[in-house]
């Protein structure tokens, strides 16, 4: 299967320039797969300490026109803000072949300069069920639920072959959310497949992690958009190797 993960600007308008690009290049790719960072389509608002109604507005209207124009013939994954009633939430969703299917919503929510997250958004639920994308098994961590590792584990219970981690992490802890993606790979027997923002104090770096841990395939500033292919029997194979066999 062939798979892309990305960088992708915070800014709205080198996003532009950049997301041109990367559809040409999963296109020349024949890519089957795209992880985006979390929430692309706008410009970081939780950085803002207080709530903005009309900046949330704004982030949803982005994204809506974002998924609506998205015409490609292959899946991609990401997160958007979203209403839903009195809760304002991030939530997961897959897009197979321009049609859009929820998953869930965010848990985790930081608190802290640059990400004031429990101020723009109510917690999701705490289901870490496994989605089916044509036929192949994947689990969603959004940025943060990546540090709990309890969640990647119980997607590898559920047999996964990926995990997909939508990220906005800093270029100071790069290399904390690099070993915490290995980790999740190595609990769970998954590829851990993951794209960052990039600009300001984002950080860039999206990666390709094995079922065992090994770095597949990492973005950089030279070369944005990375794509693989990756054997799906591996990650079954992987479930049957340490430490995945050991029961609770």
């Amino acid at each position: 299967m062939r798979v892309t993960v990305c960088e992708l600007p915070d800014d709205n308008r080198e996003f532009k320039k950049a997301w041109d690009k990367l559809i040409e290049h999963v296109k020349n790719e024949r890519s089957e797969l795209i992880i985006l960072p979390e929430m692309p389509a706008y410009l970081w608002f939780p950085k803002y300490p207080n709530f903005d109604e009309d900046i949330w507005q704004k982030a949803i209207k982005s994204h809506d026109d974002f998924i609506k124009n998205l015409k490609l013939q292959t899946t991609v994954i990401s997160t958007r803000p979203i209403q839903k009633g009195k809760y304002r939430l991030n939530q997961a969703f897959f897009l197979d072949r321009g049609r859009y299917y929820p998953i869930r919503a965010k848990y985790y929510l930081p608190n802290e300069e640059w990400f004031y997250e429990t101020t723009w958004f109510h917690r999701g639920k705490k289901d870490f069920s496994i989605v089916r994308i044509n036929n192949i098994l994947v689990g969603i961590l959004i940025c943060s639920e990546l540090m709990f590792n309890e969640w990647a584990r119980l997607y590898g219970k559920q047999k996964a072959h990926i995990i997909a981690v939508p990220r906005a992490t800093e270029k100071s802890t790069i290399n904390k959310w690099l070993i915490a993606s290995q980790m999740a790979s190595i609990v769970s027997g998954a590829y851990v497949l993951s794209s960052n923002r990039v600009s300001g104090i984002f950080g860039g770096r999206g990666w390709v992690i094995s079922p065992e841990g090994e770095v597949i395939a990492i973005t950089s500033e030279d070369e944005p958009f990375v794509t693989v292919d990756i054997d799906l029997k591996e990650a079954e194979l992987a479930k049957q190797r340490y430490p995945r066999y050991i029961p609770e």
